[in-house]
């Protein structure tokens, strides 16, 4: 039997290549997506768009030149495709010819672009890009003060804003002029061109993202018509085929579930097609994907990408008898959704646990699912974890989980686990392929994760009940989870450890602090102290409100008793913290505050801090960052949890 190679920190980070950003042509007849690599040494990593067509099993290049090429977009006609590079050093707008040859730079601009969007006609582009109202001091000169009067003055991942938005700009096909329309001094979302042209529909941003409008606004820069109340938000939206409805997914209020509405421009008037959907739309995430937009197949029937207890789906909604059926269940995390112009064929990026960072195309006619397979090879010399679905019953809800197993797992051995607790708190685990589970799991280690109430993709009032709970029922239906897994004869129960990131790095602080039945812990940007998280992250002065209750200071002994730094004096489990130092989410100084805690407990602990990474650092940050955490997160539970036994 060949030997089995783990998956290394190194491979995982440097050798895996991951496709995003599907685009499938008007005529069904190919996809255009991104495929990256991250670089040693370098911040982004390279990223080349590549064409696959139906029925081929090797997709093919288009861009071949040195840095990121992305944003592949069709022009209506299938006549050229569009697309964003930095390859001249700064970001450009180029057009390919699909019959081949060089691509023609149309325009440059100074900040990334957000998205692209050709007009119905092919002759305008619309675009998302960053604009800064304020200039900008003069390469010698020293920084200029910087002056804020509004509460969203930074954002994770982007830093100090000021006044600098996102907003929207209208560009000539041929000239590559372009201006820009939008004057609102907030994020706009991606750009949406009406049937006919006369229109552009968008996500319009405040309280940091945390909440969103539905806006249409001429393309010239005129009329502007927002939709939706202020402290509700819009997650994907499309316009219908006759040009005079909007169908989008959101809520009036955030409770981390969407539901579908319906805007009819011609009244004015929004309609609520559902209440309390038992998928979760997918919605993309801020800064990293970009939104899984819905394809009207019909006048009355719609085509979305959702997740449902960990796993995408897509799924079919109909207007007139508000019906959901499922469509394709992929057992997968996908993101994004493109269709050829009949809604035949139906492209997605996917992650699952047999394959990552693969396109999966889906003809919806013959009814047969196609993926591309560029990592298969080094999956074949290094597989992934195996892996059981199960359940546990705990105050009437049914709480979902995962154990992940070594590739050679051996039932007679004793292994050590390790529980993983995802963020959020409303986020979710599932179907998909996560570096730090699968480095864990191929290294020799069981590893558990599971989606204690409050997790979305299970609905509205599944998703709710962590509010103003966070450290209560959640963490009992997580100890739950884990108590089941240690029944198997294979668990050993002196040999568990448990990790988080950000809101899992709050319940890994608080669960070391309730229990002692941790031999080790890696905690990922915790949410340590909820006061003082409350003034300094990006968000909390909204969605700490919406969480906990209230301010701190009208809700003060509960941000006090539900606060891991509250009991962080008794901990003694050895643990590791790792933190961005430029997470404007959950800001340094809550690891810092943790450190120094447990520091003074007497505990066992090591803090490594990483320059310039925000929140979102084992995500987007410098790939060799996130083969350190990697390599840090293993050898921590290395040390302190030792190999399998026994056999």
């Amino acid at each position: 039997m060949p030997e089995i190679l783990p998956l290394s920190p190194e491979r995982i980070v440097f050798d895996l290549r991951t496709c995003s950003d599907a685009a499938v042509a008007p005529d069904g007849s190919g996809v255009a997506f991104v495929v990256s690599a991250a670089r040693r040494g370098a911040r982004r990593p390279s990223a080349q768009i590549w064409h696959w067509a139906p029925g081929e099993s090797d997709p093919r290049p288009l861009t071949h030149a040195p840095g990121r090429h992305l944003l592949p977009r069709w022009r209506p006609d299938g006549g050229e495709l569009a697309f964003v590079s930095d390859r001249d050093g700064t970001w450009t707008l180029f057009l390919l010819p699909r019959e081949g040859g060089e691509a023609r730079p149309l325009l440059r601009y100074p900040e990334p672009f957000v998205d692209v969007a050709w007009s119905p006609d092919g002759r305008r582009l619309a675009f998302a890009a960053g604009w800064d109202p304020e200039p900008r001091s003069a390469p010698d000169a020293p920084p200029s003060p910087r002056v804020t009067r509004r509460i969203d003055y930074k954002q994770d991942n982007r830093g100090y804003l000021g006044e600098k938005r996102i907003h929207l700009f209208v560009a000539d096909a041929e000239s590559g002029e372009f201006e820009r329309i939008s004057t609102l001094s907030q994020d706009h979302g991606p750009p949406r061109w009406s049937p006919d042209g006369a229109w552009l529909a968008t996500q319009v941003a405040n309280r940091n993202g945390m909440c969103s409008q539905l806006a249409v606004l001429r393309p010239d820069g005129g009329e502007l018509r927002l939709f939706g109340p202020e402290d509700g938000n819009v997650g994907t939206w499309a316009w219908a085929p006759d040009g005079t409805r909007i169908i989008f997914t959101g809520d009036t209020q955030q409770t981390w579930q969407s539901d579908f509405f319906l805007l009819d421009l011609r009244r004015s008037r929004v309609e609520r097609l559902t209440d309390d959907l038992p998928v979760l739309p997918a919605a993309g995430f801020p800064t990293i994907e970009l939104p899984s937009m819905p394809v009207w197949l019909d006048d009355d029937t719609v085509l979305f990408h959702a997740v449902r207890a960990g796993s995408s789906g897509l799924y079919r909604f109909r207007l007139s008898n508000r019906r959901l059926a499922c469509e394709l269940d992929h057992r997968a995390v996908c993101a994004g959704l493109s269709s050829s112009a009949d809604g035949r064929y139906a492209a997605q990026s996917a992650t699952s646990f047999e394959y990552v960072g693969e396109v999966v195309l889906v003809d919806r006619q013959r009814g047969t699912v196609e993926r591309t397979h560029f990592n298969d090879a080094l999956l074949a010399e290094s597989p992934p974890a195996r892996w059981e679905r199960f359940s546990v019953h705990r105050g009437g809800l049914e709480i979902d989980a995962w154990l992940l197993f070594p590739p050679d797992f051996d039932p007679s051995k004793r292994y050590p686990l390790v529980l993983d607790v995802h963020g959020g708190p409303n986020g979710y685990y599932g179907y998909a392929f996560n570096p730090v589970q699968q480095v864990l799991a191929t290294h020799g280690f069981l590893v558990l994760f599971a989606n204690p109430r409050g997790s979305s993709s299970y609905g509205r009032e599944f998703t709710m009940r962590v509010l103003e709970d966070w450290g209560g029922e959640d963490y009992l239906d997580l100890m739950a989870v884990l108590d089941a897994a240690l029944e198997r004869p294979y668990v050993d129960p002196d040999r568990v450890g448990i990790w988080g990131y950000s809101y899992g790095g709050y319940m890994t602080a608080w669960a070391i602090a309730q229990s002692d039945r941790f031999a080790a812990a890696v905690c990922g940007a915790p949410c340590f102290d909820l006061v003082s998280m409350y003034g300094t992250s990006d968000i909390a002065h909204h969605f700490g409100e919406l969480q906990w209750g209230g301010t701190p200071w009208e809700r003060f002994e509960w941000y006090r008793a539900r606060s891991p730094s509250t009991y962080a004096h008794r901990v003694r489990t050895p643990t590791l913290i790792i933190h961005g130092e430029a997470d404007e989410r959950c800001p340094i100084g809550q690891g810092e505050e943790m450190f120094v805690a447990l520091k003074k407990a007497g505990c066992e602990v090591e803090f490594v801090r990483y320059p310039e990474g925000s929140h979102l650092f084992l995500r987007a940050g410098y790939p060799d960052h996130r083969a350190d955490a990697l390599r840090r997160i293993l050898s921590w539970f290395r040390l302190h949890l030792g190999a399998p036994s026994g056999g």
